[in-house]
């Protein structure tokens, strides 16, 4: 699991993703709002700790950008602002949670691991769709009509990144590093031979959809009769 902290407490920026890294995540630290948003953007991130006050770009600025764009990485808040009314704002705003400072480490460890078990159970049995084909991740299933064909796991994860992501240009980096993971030795050129395979499946299945290649860049899901 990847987590990004957006935070300007340097002595918390030290001590909690030093922490962190104990209990076995990946931790990416921000320290301003415009640094923060740029990295959300990339969607490498498995959770979100955001500090509400930052400087420039606040932090429910950062909050309500992301969800506008449909981003939909869990969010928690650490802050300052522990008021009724504030957690009242942040959660209709679109955070997953609320976490007033100070807080003991422990704390946040367990709202972290409450937050991320959340997703992964929904996500278990969602059915996603774009265009004219639906994907079910619990059983790496891709059908489109009353065609049907079962994908290996690997393929699936890459399809789901797509369906979650539609219609937008996804870097070679990001894609690898959330299929196959930062400690992954893949070679670059395994991903255009999965990208060769996810084209045949969507094609078996008889699909407008298309994986479009970005030269330069990376890949983007189109729905070919869109528009």
């Amino acid at each position: 699991m990847r987590i990004l902290m957006i935070e300007d407490d340097e002595i918390l920026c030290a001590t909690i993703p030093f922490q962190l890294k104990q209990e076995g995540f990946a931790v990416d630290v921000a320290m301003d709002g415009e640094e923060g948003l740029y990295l959300i953007r990339e969607r490498l991130h498995d959770l979100i700790l955001l500090d509400r006050l930052l400087p420039g770009m606040d932090g429910m600025d950062v909050l309500k950008a992301m969800r506008r764009e449909h981003i939909s990485t869990p969010v928690i808040f650490l802050t300052a602002l522990g008021q009724t009314q504030d957690r009242t704002e942040g959660l209709n705003s679109g955070a997953d949670d609320y976490l007033g400072k100070p807080f003991a480490f422990e704390e946040l460890l367990a709202r972290i691991r409450s937050v991320l078990r959340r997703p992964a159970a929904m996500q278990l049995s969602a059915r996603l769709s774009f265009g004219d084909i639906q994907y079910e991740p619990h059983t790496l299933t891709l059908s489109c009509g009353g065609a049907k064909t079962v994908l290996s796991r690997r393929l699936g994860d890459l399809l789901e990144l797509f369906l979650r992501n539609p219609g937008q240009t996804l870097p070679r980096q990001t894609i690898l590093l959330r299929v196959w993971g930062m400690d992954s030795d893949v070679e670059d050129g395994n991903l255009d031979n999965y990208a060769y395979i996810l084209r045949r499946s969507l094609s078996k299945v008889g699909s407008r959809v298309r994986l479009t290649t970005v030269r330069g860049m990376g890949y983007r899901l189109e729905d070919s009769h869109a528009g």
